[in-house]
């Protein structure tokens, strides 16, 4: 069996809104200082994750997903689609105004297996910092009008944000992340997006993006719902455990260790994202030295691991 973590490279994505972020907090040797995007997890054939220790370095998550199923504890079923994908984002501008779709109309639509359900773990927040979050409109006829009037400022709902906010963005949600806010985003492994509004933002040709506003119409959420969650806590020995969210696509945590716990692992395996400070995973008395900007799976097939440092992760499962 695999008895060390999976660690992983970080693949990042250019974008019209981003930043340098990413080179100044977490270290990483971005393309450029317009990079809005590190997928830090991921199995997406636009931007798989690359392994870089153990017997499969220098292979893709998504190779070990189909070659070493063992590995997450699943059926060899080539069909199925690794299932989630995790980012940090740096949003030196603002994102566009955006909808995503559910695993029904992804299917059928956009012959994908997974829509988008996504939520944000806030790293940093500039004052003043804002989220798009939801809208305004009653009825589906109320919606339509409003896009095509172009009446964003009526339609679009705001909500303020600071570092250590979570926010859940349940699929067919209009949303979008504001200027000066770096996430880190949990989400199906889906890259499907309906642009709603991009500020008539255009390009160093002078072209504006694409909009999807007829798609966006057929699966936005009508009234929009705010999220409601039990965010449980927990301890266990010097470990602090916030369940952030428990829904269907992902159960996602907040960890903070300071000292050291030894902990079974309880899912088929977990993903982690070393959010701030240093520590060290023992597993079968082989030591693994983890610190912020790091990037992991634990496997299926590890038992007992040991926890010990001072640091704060990410953590998630299906």
């Amino acid at each position: 069996m695999y008895q060390e973590p999976i660690f992983l490279k970080p693949v990042f994505q250019e974008r019209i809104w981003g930043g340098g972020k990413l080179k100044s907090m977490f270290q990483y040797a971005i393309p450029s200082n317009q990079t809005g995007e590190a997928w830090v997890i991921s199995a997406h054939p636009h931007g798989p994750s690359e392994i870089i220790n153990g017997p499969l370095a220098g292979q893709t998550l998504a190779d070990a997903w189909n070659n070493h199923r063992e590995l997450f504890n699943k059926e060899s079923n080539r069909s199925e689609a690794y299932p989630l994908l995790v980012k940090i984002l740096d949003a030196d501008d603002n994102l566009s105004v955006q909808v995503h779709p559910d695993d029904t109309y992804a299917r059928k639509v956009e012959k994908q297996p997974y829509g988008k359900t996504e939520c944000w773990y806030v790293l940093q927040a500039d004052s003043g910092s804002e989220l798009i979050l939801g809208h305004h409109a009653k009825t589906k006829e109320e919606l339509a009008k409003m896009m095509d009037e172009g009446k964003w400022d009526q339609l679009l709902q705001r909500i303020p944000v600071k570092a250590g906010d979570f926010v859940y963005v349940p699929s067919g949600t209009i949303h979008a992340i504001g200027k000066g806010i770096v996430i880190l985003e949990t989400q199906q492994s889906s890259d499907i997006t309906y642009r709603v509004y991009d500020y008539d933002r255009t390009d160093s040709h002078g072209n504006t993006r694409e909009l999807h506003l007829e798609k966006a119409k057929e699966v936005t959420n009508i009234p929009h719902q705010a999220s409601v969650f039990d965010q449980k806590q927990s301890q266990i020995d010097d470990l602090q455990i916030k369940q952030l969210v428990k829904e269907h696509y992902f159960t996602v945590y907040h960890w903070r260790i300071n000292g050291q716990v030894t902990k079974q692992l309880d899912a088929d395996f977990l993903q982690c994202s070393v959010i701030s400070g240093k520590a060290e995973i023992e597993i079968n008395e082989q030591s693994f030295a983890i610190q912020k900007g790091d990037h992991f799976i634990l496997p299926h097939g590890i038992t007992t691991y040991r926890l010990a440092g001072d640091a704060e992760l990410i953590v998630s499962h299906t």
